[in-house]
């Protein structure tokens, strides 16, 4: 079932280096999320300890993760990535299902989700663009300018896309290092000369208060990850693209290795940047959750509202054309195995790119920015991603054992431990947002179920 020889026939073109690929990992993390999730967390666990801890843990999980991903990389390096990790270890249902989720909600909703934050923040420079200013219709299914931007920036960023993989690479680089320095300023403010002593005593004098015993950890900690694991989630967008990557068997496990790292390091300084410059009450009631421009304010005063906009919108610009440019691959893998409309598995002659497929991922993520569902549809998935993982990072196990003679020139890092600990960890977070998230998890897992009929009509028509 390998395809070795599918990207050599149809025509992909070797337009991503080391630093394009590690661009693609980070670019693809850093969103908006770091900018407003840590108040959702703080209201959370209600600590200043459990905040980092929190975030610790997800760094910890998501570098473990890339880490062991990098072995399916290097050894499997073909367009598609995790769908063909999971339809070699498991079979073909399985990676369907993948394919399913990603393509129906995981991203395309989060497409739409960083589309129309890039859309919110572009309004504090031009009032014009807003989610209350309609020009069709009005309530859910009114198109208003805000959502109209959305739209506008999804198509752009596909039209790029669909001219070459360096094109859509040029631009993830830019924006890349644009938002990789935004947050290194905010780190360099905030240990340099934000220092708040009020902040500082209120926050570090009882580090741990409020934690309780183990247990309560366990829990608490558990279920506020949701946040800091979305916002360190699309690492994997990489993987998608290893037809295209130049000496795959290299580069892919190091991008994923550098790329992660870098990020998660950058997620933990910016929360002790937050917890240096406010109490932890502020961070909690931030205006809603923006604590980083709450963070700027405090360092910087009225002139942080447009700092934080300029940087977000960079931010979430740059993660759009990640996730625009990774996510056509998998149907491209899925249509070369049937389980997709065919066109999607044929190559543009001129510029080599999945055209078909960035065309229709286009227009269900506008469909999905219209009708306002992105928003409760990526909380249902969070659960659906988690468990994506584990059986992806579980599949290490089985190619070991069915497929002994796979050429593996990297070996996942601390095999059998790490992988084996993450699968627990992540086990154990999958059972409490179970217990305590069931609204947001059973129609989670429900979207994943319903690709199983699916699955079997469309083998059935192929």
């Amino acid at each position: 079932m390998a395809t070795t020889s599918e990207e050599v026939s149809t025509g992909f073109v070797k337009g991503l280096g080391l630093l394009d690929s590690t661009t693609l990992v980070m670019g693809s993390m850093i969103g908006s999320g770091i900018f407003i999730v840590s108040a959702d967390i703080a209201r959370q666990v209600n600590s200043p300890g459990l905040l980092i801890l929190t975030w610790v843990v997800a760094a910890a999980l998501t570098i473990i993760a890339a880490l062991s991903y990098g072995e399916l990389a290097a050894a499997m390096p073909h367009a598609g990535g995790q769908y063909i990790y999971l339809r070699e270890s498991f079979g073909p249902l399985y990676g369907f299902l993948y394919g399913w989720t990603l393509f129906l909600v995981i991203q395309t909703g989060t497409i739409a989700a960083v589309a129309v934050a890039f859309a919110k923040y572009s309004g504090v420079f031009v009032p014009w663009i807003s989610a209350q200013n309609y020009l069709i219709g009005s309530g859910t299914y009114g198109i208003t300018t805000q959502r109209l931007l959305a739209i506008v920036v999804t198509v752009l960023l596909t039209f790029v896309n669909r001219r070459g993989i360096r094109t859509g690479a040029m631009v993830q680089n830019v924006f890349t290092f644009a938002k990789t320095a935004a947050l290194l300023g905010l780190v360099g403010l905030g240990f340099l000369v934000g220092r708040n002593a009020k902040a500082v005593e209120a926050n570090f004098t009882d580090f741990w208060r409020n934690s309780g015993d183990f247990l309560t950890v366990v829990r608490l900690v558990g279920v506020a990850m949701v946040g800091s694991l979305f916002s360190s989630d699309a690492w994997n967008n990489v993987t998608f693209t290893a037809g295209e990557v130049r000496n795959p068997r290299r580069n892919l496990p190091l991008s994923l290795a550098l790329g992660v790292g870098i990020v998660s390091a950058l997620y933990i300084a910016c929360n002790f940047v937050y917890l240096n410059v406010l109490p932890l009450y502020d961070i909690q009631h931030a205006a809603e959750d923006r604590v980083a421009t709450v963070a700027v304010q405090t360092m910087l005063g009225s002139s942080a509202v447009q700092i934080m906009a300029a940087a977000i919108m960079i931010s979430t610009f740059g993660c759009a054309n990640g996730l625009i440019l990774s996510g056509a691959r998998v149907y491209y893998a899925m249509a070369l195995d049937g389980l997709f409309f065919k066109r999607a598995g044929k190559l543009d002659r001129r510029f080599h790119t999945p055209a078909f497929a960035l065309v229709i991922q286009c227009i269900w993520a506008c469909l999905l920015t219209l009708s306002g569902s992105y928003g409760d549809l990526l909380d249902y998935v969070i659960f659906a991603v988690l468990l994506f993982y584990i059986l992806t990072i579980a599949g290490i196990f089985v190619l070991r054992r069915t497929r002994p003679d796979l050429d593996r020139p990297y070996r996942a890092f601390g095999y059998p431990v790490l992988p084996a600990a993450y699968i627990v960890v992540a086990g154990v977070i999958e059972i409490l947002l179970l217990m305590y998230k069931p609204s947001y998890t059973f129609p989670g897992l429900g979207i994943v179920l319903l690709g199983v009929p699916v699955y079997f009509l469309w083998r059935r028509r192929a």
